[in-house]
């Protein structure tokens, strides 16, 4: 009986390298089919549980350090500033008033 034939991934579930046609084994880490070549290997290294609700998008901004952006934070500060010119019109107001 034949051995079937082994096709390996196109790039390593372990090390991210990009693997040769035939070729039995990464050739950066080593890993083969016994060793990582499986399909939770690379869901595994990157600690995802589900890999449906992995969001490519998030883990790029996690691993560059950037920080999410937040469309409403304008909106914020532009609120806060409108109450305090209204607190200072007012503090204004009441006490020229009493003059």
């Amino acid at each position: 009986m034949a051995k079937p034939k082994f096709e390996p991934p196109e790039i390593c579930p372990n090390c991210g390298a990009l693997v040769p046609e035939n070729a039995r084994a990464c050739p950066e880490c080593g890993a083969d089919e016994e060793t990582g070549w499986n399909d939770t290997a690379m869901e595994q290294r990157l600690g995802i549980s589900d890999p449906d609700d992995f969001d490519a998008e998030e883990y790029e901004r996690e691993e560059s350090g950037q920080t999410p952006k937040r469309p409403l934070a304008a909106l914020w500060w532009i609120t806060a500033a409108v109450l305090l010119l209204v607190v200072v019109a007012g503090v204004v107001s009441s006490f020229l008033g009493f003059w």
